[in-house]
């Protein structure tokens, strides 16, 4: 591979690109006019315009972005996550086409991309599922004839789709017909397919992750797993590895549960396989990801390994060197999701310039940003400024270091989930691992968060007040 092509924006892209420099391998950054001064452009060694701002009209079409491969005479190209990451026509035209792309082959991308699907993939490896249906469904009535067999609550669910998309918790009979006719109205607007099923809700879950990679000869390896419970709107805003809750056998357990998902579609490449876990510590197949996932850095940070270039050397048809064994965890891992969202209107997108963007440093800190000052954030595209991950020896340390971080980070035009993080790792049921999918359900509110940044505005005063009083006493030494 000379040259690779990252079909992809923001953060991520920069990311991709860092690695494919450090391997040696040129790189190309397409974008959208919206992004024509955007970082990732400027970083790339080629850049060309697709088109418009509207992800449909750029970052989505497929036919563009392999026009400008082949005519710059790319290799492979890398997805990142989004957009067409996980588009099996998209995979299968690069396959037709000679362009390698860096990612599952079609056929496992299809597979997983089909809830519904890969529930049928995964029955044959004795995998535990939440009790449900394996079919898609539309009929009212034979909804409310499986819910009552399966038991209330229920969740109905997107077959095509994910980030909470198309998803209804409906909790008696009398809610299902709107709660099922929302999510089909819903899914059919998201993903263009309305195709919904009926599983158990799950009560008190949390969302466990376990981070594969499989090569062309037969290897396939987990790095251990990510804990993803903190969310809103069934979207992750906080992860961490490794999880708190996990013993060493749960934790083997799940890695080879990981394992047999990756074999039931022949997968390819690096892959998330994401779990619930019950308050008994009963995990359920949820569904996988087949992609590189936007928490990628906790796993690279505690495993000490560079995932996206075990995609590119997988990619290039190389055995991955690593065994299982020679993996361990080292320390932990934060990442708070730095949305352009404001944390007190319900985390609606907050649209604006940064007219101030500062990022914190120092050891144990991680930044992977696709802004920079003066930058308006587009509309057209999801709010993700930047990721913020810190490291510790330990839990707690991470913690520590993590809100340090946020302290340190400075936004300025727009609003972000920094508060909403530093209420977060405040928390005692976060601190003490005490907590579920429902954290934010439970404890947080903009209440909350306003009279928590109240008592730190008063902490920091009087420590202001102190160090003024502690210098007037120097100042005034010479005159004694």
């Amino acid at each position: 591979m000379k040259k690779i092509l990252i079909a992809n924006r923001g953060e991520i892209a920069i990311r991709v690109m860092k690695t494919v420099k450090k391997m040696g391998i040129k790189t190309v950054a397409v974008y959208s006019t919206a992004d024509r001064n955007a970082p990732h452009v400027k970083f790339a060694d080629e850049a060309v315009c697709i088109g418009e701002p509207p992800s449909n009209e750029s970052y989505l079409r497929g036919d563009k972005i392999l026009a400008v491969a082949k005519k710059l005479q790319v290799d492979a190209i890398h997805p990142g996550y989004g957009f067409l990451s996980e588009n099996a026509d998209f995979a299968e035209l690069c396959e037709k086409n000679n362009i390698i792309f860096i990612g599952p082959k079609s056929k496992a991308i299809q597979i997983m991309g089909s809830k519904l699907a890969a529930k049928e993939a995964v029955s044959h490896y004795n995998i535990p599922m939440v009790p449900g249906i394996d079919e898609a469904i539309t009929d009212i009535t034979k909804a409310k004839t499986i819910a009552t067999k399966i038991g209330y609550p229920v969740l109905i669910k997107a077959s095509a789709g994910g980030g909470g998309k198309g998803m209804r918790i409906v909790e008696k009979e009398s809610e299902l017909e709107s709660q099922m006719n929302r999510a089909i109205s819903e899914a059919t607007s998201a993903f263009g397919d309305g195709s919904v099923f009926i599983e158990k809700y799950v009560t008190s879950p949390r969302h466990i992750e376990i981070q594969i990679m499989a090569d062309s000869h037969g290897h396939i390896l987990h790095f251990f797993e990510r804990e993803c419970s903190i969310q809103r709107r069934h979207q992750k805003v906080i992860e961490e590895a490794p999880s708190s809750i996990l013993t060493p056998e749960l934790r083997l357990k799940m890695g080879e549960a990981a394992i047999k998902v990756a074999k039931s579609c022949d997968y390819l490449g690096a892959g998330t396989v994401e779990f619930l876990l019950d308050a008994d510590h009963n995990f359920y197949f949820l569904e996988m990801n087949t992609r590189l996932q936007v928490e990628h850095p906790v796993t690279e940070i505690i495993t000490n390994v560079d995932l996206v270039e075990l995609q590119i050397r997988i990619a290039r048809g190389e055995a991955l060197q690593i065994k299982q064994e020679d993996l361990k965890i080292n320390g932990h891992a934060l990442e708070l999701r730095v949305y352009a969202e404001d944390p007190l209107n319900n985390f609606l997108p907050s649209v604006g310039q940064l007219n101030i963007y500062t990022l914190p440093v120092g050891n144990g800190i991680r930044v992977d940003s696709g802004f920079e000052a003066d930058m308006n954030i587009p509309i057209y595209y999801d709010p993700l400024l930047a990721k913020l991950i810190t490291y510790g020896k330990t839990r707690a340390e991470a913690i520590e270091l993590m809100l340090e971080a946020i302290e340190n980070f400075h936004v300025e035009g727009v609003e972000t989930t920094l508060p909403f993080g530093s209420f977060v790792c405040q928390h005692e049921a976060f601190r003490t691992g005490n907590f579920d999918t429902h954290f934010v359900k439970k404890y947080y509110s903009p209440e909350a968060l306003k009279a928590q940044t109240k008592i730190e505005a008063n902490i920091a005063a009087k420590i202001a007040v102190k160090q003024y009083l502690e210098d007037l006493k120097i100042v005034r030494l010479p005159n004694q």
